[in-house]
């Protein structure tokens, strides 16, 4: 690097008072004076070295030298007086969301009586210790009922399938007051789930129903592979990121807890699922950016950037969910939380399952929009906020095409199957869009992506106001003194830039 690609002014060239030429200082351990980051990459900070350099003259000298780098580690501290500026709009916005945590704090999900329909049924862990092959003729003949998942994969009933060969299975319940208790499991041969011995799986238990048909496999048991999975994703996040991969799952964590614990058990006990998704989701925002990117200046821009973008994104999804007449009671799940909870405001959930969802894709583009301004003032202090700003919207323009592309995917991804089944029966994209269902998944990815796109120039221009308005204190660096002090006097080679 050059030192007038490292500087936006070339330094002065120093006088000697011996010797014709600088000398470069080196430390004790032979390193520079250029200091680097902590991570090894090139650090934002002031390195000195003190060493002895030999000049053109006699004697030796101490050589001093100065080094100036960029990175995205820690910001530069900046004055008491934009700290105090931007204390003012965050503090009364902090005890804002600790008021609402108080006051909606649920204190748990409100007991009900279970329904046995879908989640809602109580499951042992069970393993199915023997499976033989019999006749679907001999079973079906021998009045014996399936007790499994029953439909076949051409969408038949069990009992219609009376040719081949079936698979009866014998499974112990391993938990729960009935353990050790075994049943039995007729497995058609054109299920889409086949038992297999040694398997661990989940038994729903019906206490109303007969004693020989209260137990029946539910689903298998992926407590290891997903387990596994948890931790390979644990070990590359750590592997790579290292301190800061350590802070973002203890931040992860943490949002896992607001959302089980606060959001899910407010919605079900009568709270506005709006008011709750706003003090939850803000809670997690300021927990969640604090806690990986330090409490900082710059880290202050990025939540008060996602702030106003989530305002902006409840606004819009608010509007277009009432203009759209969306129920948000649209499938199974929502039509059984319903059922047992009638209290609950099904658009309001949809409202607030629209501001969580956009709220992690929101935290990496102010995050990265604002340390983008950062570094572009670092690299050159003098250049006013519409320079920050105009620099940094041309980031911002390549961040967008990628966010949006990938909030759309995501959105696609989930309703795949649902799509599916729309172009099996042929309908036109007209009928599709007009489909609640449909409806729903373009109003989520159409609202998040608007506040995305909003998040951009409103991120920049916050950062490069806070970041052009600072007023450094006294005995606070300025750009000047950044400026590479050569060594006095000495004797040394010139090292390649």
């Amino acid at each position: 690097m050059t030192r007038m690609e490292q500087y936006p002014y070339r330094p002065p060239e120093p006088r000697h008072a011996e010797g014709t030429g600088p000398a470069d200082g080196y430390g004790h351990d032979g390193h520079t004076a250029r200091s680097r980051g902590a991570d090894g990459d090139d650090g934002h900070g002031h390195g000195h070295g003190h060493g002895h350099g030999r000049g053109r003259g006699r004697g030796h000298e101490a050589g001093h030298g100065h080094g100036h780098s960029h990175s995205h580690g820690p910001a530069a501290p900046v004055s008491r007086h934009l700290r105090k500026v931007i204390a003012a709009i965050l503090v009364p916005f902090t005890a804002a969301v600790v008021v609402g945590l108080v006051v909606l704090w649920p204190g748990g999900a409100p007991p009900h009586k279970r329904t046995g329909v879908g989640f809602d049924r109580e499951t042992q862990q069970a393993t199915v210790t023997r499976v033989v092959e019999v006749s679907c003729k001999s079973v079906n003949a021998s009045g014996d009922t399936p007790t499994g998942d029953t439909s076949t994969a051409g969408g038949n009933p069990a009992g219609q399938e009376a040719k081949g060969s079936c698979k009866k299975a014998t499974v112990r319940v391993d938990t729960g007051k009935d353990q050790g208790r075994t049943f039995t499991e007729i497995v058609q041969p054109d299920q889409t789930r086949q038992l297999h011995q040694g398997e661990k799986v989940l038994a729903a238990y019906e206490p109303s129903a007969p004693k020989d048909l209260q137990y029946s496999v539910a689903d298998v048991n992926r407590k290891f592979p997903m387990t596994l999975l948890a931790g390979i994703f644990a070990f590359a996040v750590v592997v790579v990121g290292r301190l800061r991969g350590v802070m973002a799952l203890v931040a992860l964590a943490v949002s896992f807890m607001v959302l089980t614990l606060f959001i899910l058990p407010a919605v079900l006990q009568g709270s506005n699922p709006l008011l709750v998704a706003v003090v939850g989701s803000s809670a997690i925002m300021l927990i969640a950016l604090y806690m990986c990117h330090g409490l900082s200046a710059r880290t202050s821009v990025a939540v008060l950037g996602t702030l106003i973008s989530l305002s902006l994104i409840g606004v819009l999804g608010s509007l277009f969910i009432g203009w759209a007449v969306l129920t948000g009671n649209t499938d199974d799940n929502t039509g059984l939380i319903h059922g047992l909870y009638p209290s609950i405001d099904m658009s309001g959930l949809l409202l607030a399952g629209v501001i969580i969802g956009s709220l992690g894709v929101l935290d990496d583009v102010t995050v990265t929009q604002t340390s983008a301004v950062w570094e572009l003032h670092e690299a050159n202090p003098s250049m006013g906020w519409r320079g920050l700003y105009r620099a940094g919207i041309r980031i911002g323009r390549d961040h967008i095409a990628s966010v949006v592309n990938t909030l759309v995917l995501a959105y696609a991804g989930a309703a795949l199957p649902l799509l599916l089944l729309f172009s099996i029966a042929q309908s036109s994209v007209g009928t599709v869009a007009n489909s609640e269902l449909v409806a729903e998944e373009i109003v989520r990815t159409l609202v998040g992506s608007i506040g995305l796109v909003a998040s951009v120039p409103v991120t920049t221009a916050l950062a490069a106001l806070v970041v052009s308005a600072d007023r450094p204190g006294p005995g606070t660096p300025t750009p000047t003194s950044a400026q590479p002090t050569p060594a006095r006097g000495g004797r040394g080679r010139r090292r390649k830039r």
